[in-house]
């Protein structure tokens, strides 16, 4: 059973040193040997037919990544100190950076900010869309509803409100504008409200 999980993000400095212990292939073949067991450096330059001194260097490159331990020490037959080196149980993960709380409200004050500009622009270019800030058609239906033509009451009649063209009632542009920035800012309070209920579920 895996005592530790270890999630690591990328760019951090144990994962580049992770990265450079098993970027060689004899590396590789090292920690292949060691899932057998515990060894000492002689034991797996014999094993794999390797220089003592590649062996030691891989071994202590594996260690300062954090991947394999020295497990305990030994006696030699000739009286030296052995070190016995073993995989560390553990489960390395490399993800993303996790969000927290102030990117996802620095995310959203970055839409609200463009909602903004996006709703100034909208009073901007309402001399163009229609004189004095009404769409098209609001001319049309000003002056009928100061003399109706008498279609214009047979209509009121049948529960529509149209002008004599036929168009629809037209809204003040700045109604619209207001309708158009509540509802950009209820849609955002929403996907806030969503990704706060994620970020705490984690």
């Amino acid at each position: 059973m895996t005592e530790e999980v270890v999630i690591l993000e990328p760019g951090d400095e144990r994962a580049k040193k992770i990265a450079r212990a098993m970027a060689s292939k004899t590396a590789s073949d090292i920690l292949a040997f060691m899932k057998g067991g515990e060894y000492s450096s002689s034991q797996i330059s014999e094993a794999l037919s390797l220089p003592i001194t590649t062996v030691t260097y891989h071994l202590d490159n594996l260690g300062s990544a954090g991947i394999i331990d020295v497990v305990r020490t030994r006696w030699s037959e000739k009286g030296r100190e052995m070190k016995i080196y073993g995989l560390r149980d553990q489960l390395v993960i490399v993800s993303p950076a996790t969000k927290d709380i102030r990117s996802i409200l620095l995310k959203y004050a970055s839409l609200f900010a463009i909602l903004i500009v996006a709703s100034f622009m909208m009073v901007a270019v309402a001399p163009l869309i229609g004189s004095e800030g009404l769409l098209p058609g609001a001319h049309d239906l000003e002056k009928t509803l100061q003399s109706p033509p008498p279609e214009f009451n047979i209509a009121q009649e049948n529960g529509a409100l149209r002008t004599p063209g036929g168009g629809g009632f037209a809204l003040p542009i700045h109604d619209l504008v207001l309708a158009f920035f509540s509802g950009g800012c209820l849609i955002l309070l929403l996907l806030i409200a969503y990704e706060l209920y994620l970020y705490r579920r984690k």
